[in-house]
């Protein structure tokens, strides 16, 4: 999984309040003692704070209420318009391509150059989207599927 998937799980393994043992989320994750160490570190960036306990029965636990998206979600219920951009952008986060899209942002009301490196297909308002950093603005950002009008997959890998 990729390391934007692992952090989700993370904390969606945090929310029914049970205290982990970095071992125990390690094994569940199947990633080394220090990865978690590192998801830690990148929730408390991100404002979600987990307590450590420390001693021989330590660990990790959210003492907070996080929404965070449902991994499984009918496929009914969400659009996909372009079934080729999602698969293309699956085979990108797969393969850890770049990605060139021409993106148009509602907010500014004018089509956008970026590239992108796509961590996750998600679902955003009942709608397929990808979370990828944003080399333009250097930051995560979502971006929905259906505003995407060009998408290239670069040799760059990241």
């Amino acid at each position: 999984m990729s390391k934007l998937s692992n952090v989700l799980m993370m904390l969606q393994l945090l929310q029914n309040k049970r205290k982990y043992s970095i071992k125990e989320l390690s094994e569940k994750l199947e990633v080394s003692p220090r990865m978690i160490r590192q998801y830690k570190d990148e929730l408390e960036y991100a404002g979600i704070y987990i307590e450590t306990i420390y001693g021989p029965y330590g660990g990790y636990v959210l003492n907070q209420d996080v929404k965070i998206p449902e991994k499984f979600i009918k496929p009914e219920n969400i659009k996909l318009e372009n079934k080729e951009y999602y698969n293309v952008l699956s085979k990108c986060i797969n393969s850890h391509n770049k990605c060139y899209i021409e993106y148009y942002s509602k907010e500014h009301d004018k089509m956008t150059k970026r590239i992108i490196r796509p961590y996750n297909l998600i679902v955003l308002d009942n709608e397929w989207g990808v979370a990828a950093y944003c080399e333009n603005k250097q930051e995560i950002r979502h971006f929905y599927l259906n505003r995407i009008t060009l998408i290239k997959e670069l040799d760059e890998k990241f």
